[in-house]
């Protein structure tokens, strides 16, 4: 399957993901979700910083979930996976406090990141609010111009 991870483009991780800084892609939820058990190994993820269009890719070597989350989970999960996931210690805070409330969440364990030529997608039938698509093949979506 492919994937289609849309991020928020003031957070600056997308680049992060190419320089080997961000080897984790984590999505926090207070309800299951998708990509909640939608992402395998072995699948693509796309990422595109909201408003722009998709220039990284990178495959999915494992995938980590947590439930039932407490704040003290929460804070365990950014201890410890925090830096791969592209957040520097000193923002660990900053992120327990935008999290510290969720119950769930998932992490894809990312490998072989590479650029891309820049091209657009369709998220007609996901809601312009979806951050994250799943499709068969990523060409199904792709806007050709």
């Amino acid at each position: 399957m492919d994937h289609v991870a849309i991020m928020k483009k003031s957070w600056g991780l997308t680049k992060k993901i190419l320089t080997g800084e961000k080897k984790i892609e984590s999505r926090w939820y207070k309800t299951k979700y998708a990509p909640w058990d939608k992402v395998k190994a072995g699948d693509t993820i796309y990422f595109k910083d909201s408003g722009e269009p998709v220039t990284v890719r990178a495959e999915v070597e494992k995938i980590m979930q947590f439930s039932d989350l407490s704040q003290n989970k929460v804070k365990e999960v950014l201890d410890q996976y925090g830096m791969d996931d592209g957040i520097g210690k000193e923002r660990i805070s900053e992120f327990f406090l935008r999290f510290k409330d969720k119950k769930y969440c998932m992490q894809s364990c990312l490998k072989n990141p590479q650029e891309v030529t820049p091209f657009d997608i369709s998220k007609k039938g996901f809601g312009a609010m979806a951050s994250w698509i799943i499709v068969k093949d990523i060409n199904s979506i792709k806007v050709h111009g």
